[in-house]
């Protein structure tokens, strides 16, 4: 029984998963800015990533796996928001961030 609750609860979460890294790939290929796409990218993708790991422990339940997982999750949370400040920082030094879009400007020359 516990067997069964925890394959459908599995299965949830990678539909839903796999609806947010969807809705993240469609926000990239449809927002006009590059912040935007840039959020679109991280925010959705991540929890997207994190859920579909959710399911596959669920389904899987070896503790090697697990561990595995695991790993694959922290590595996900660590690097995620360390590139998208790297895209951000990039695309302003580049020229490609409209200044009338931020609220704060701190990376500008005084």
């Amino acid at each position: 029984m516990l067997g069964t609750v925890a394959d459908w609860v599995g299965a949830g979460c990678l539909v839903a998963g796999a609806l947010l890294s969807l809705a993240a790939g469609v926000g990239v290929l449809r927002f006009p800015t590059t912040l935007d796409r840039m959020h679109a990218a991280t925010k959705p993708q991540v929890l997207g990533v994190l859920l579909l790991l959710v399911g596959v422990a669920l389904r899987l339940r070896n503790p090697a796996d697990l561990g595995m997982l695991a790993l694959v999750g922290i590595f996900q949370l660590a690097t995620a928001p360390v590139a998208a400040q790297m895209i951000g920082r990039a695309a302003y030094r580049a020229g490609r961030v409209d200044p009338e879009l931020l609220d704060a400007d701190e990376l500008a020359d005084r």
